[in-house]
């Protein structure tokens, strides 16, 4: 990769806007850690004061926001040959690099320190070592490497509502836990929907997505099982006497419309088409924030 000239990097920095840095921060995904790590909060049988409350999610969301950062400007190179993220600021020419990656290291660094000093140094253990995970362990080591890089590197995004729960108590307990177990179960059916329709681009970029390595059938099953394997796990609250009916029965309707639509994908024999994984990726998606905003509600019952 060629230097550029101080004029190149003047253009750079000058197309440059917040807009460009926000978006480096992976919004949609960051919406997604915060709304969990709110529930997290929400759910933790100790209250803290509203000031700290916020402070626990600007900190959450900033560090899943570095991490975003630092992970666009690892995978820059492939990102430039997906159709489905060769529009973000550093293909397009709207951030340097280098500069990416100083904006996602310092907030990681504010993040973890804002969320030591002011709430307490488990919860911002928790959140570093996330943002360790989701760069070194998934971005880094796994991405490239395997078809599991979203199973294994699917721990990453399951520690919003841990850290939640931590920055409120102090402590950990099965609760959490389960929360953890419910968003790792969950990651798999829903890249590898995604991944069965965006196959070819993954190719392209030589990324080792389940349906390049292993095929469409392969990965429509494993999509199905970890399906069912959802569906068991998101009654794990109620059998622990964590919730109550109405979160059971939340659950059960939520994973049977998850199931239907995994054996619809199962199902599908057009393997270059197939026509219902756009639609359980995108269920997947409404599926975490009902499932979560039910254990909420049925908090209140």
């Amino acid at each position: 990769m060629g230097t550029k000239s101080a004029h190149d990097l003047a253009v750079i920095n000058s197309q440059s806007s917040v807009e460009d840095y926000i978006s480096l921060l992976k919004p949609r995904v960051m919406m997604l850690a915060v709304f969990t790590s709110l529930c997290g909060l929400w759910l933790a049988p100790v209250s803290i004061h509203p000031f700290m409350f916020v402070l626990s999610i600007f900190c959450i969301s900033l560090g899943a926001g570095a991490a975003g950062a630092i992970n666009m400007w690892f995978d820059r190179d492939i990102d430039s040959l997906m159709e489905r993220t060769k529009k973000r600021p550093i293909p397009k020419g709207k951030i340097e690099a280098e500069n990416a990656l100083g904006f996602g290291i310092v907030l990681s660094i504010i993040s973890v320190l804002i969320l030591g000093l002011s709430l307490n140094y488990f919860a911002a253990f928790l959140l570093a070592f996330s943002i360790f995970f989701y760069i070194f362990i998934y971005t880094i080591w796994l991405k490239r490497r395997t078809p599991q890089n979203i199973v294994i590197g699917g721990a990453a995004g399951a520690f919003p509502p841990v850290i939640g729960w931590v920055c409120s108590t102090g402590e950990l307990n099965v609760f959490p836990l389960i929360l953890f177990l419910l968003i790792f179960i969950w990651t798999p059916p829903h890249f590898w929907a995604l991944a069965l329709y965006k196959d070819i681009e993954y190719s392209k970029a030589k990324v080792p997505m389940l349906p390049v390595v292993s095929g469409h059938r392969n990965t429509k099953v494993q999509v199905f099982i970890y399906s069912l394997l959802l569906m068991v796990v998101s009654t794990l609250p109620y059998f622990f006497k964590y919730s109550g009916i109405f979160y059971l029965t939340t659950s059960i309707i939520l994973g049977c419309i998850f199931l239907y639509l995994a054996f619809k994908v199962l199902k599908s024999e057009d393997s270059k088409k197939t026509p219902f994984a756009p639609s359980l990726f995108k269920f997947s998606i409404l599926y975490l924030y009902l499932i979560f905003s039910s254990l909420v509600i049925d908090s209140y019952l």
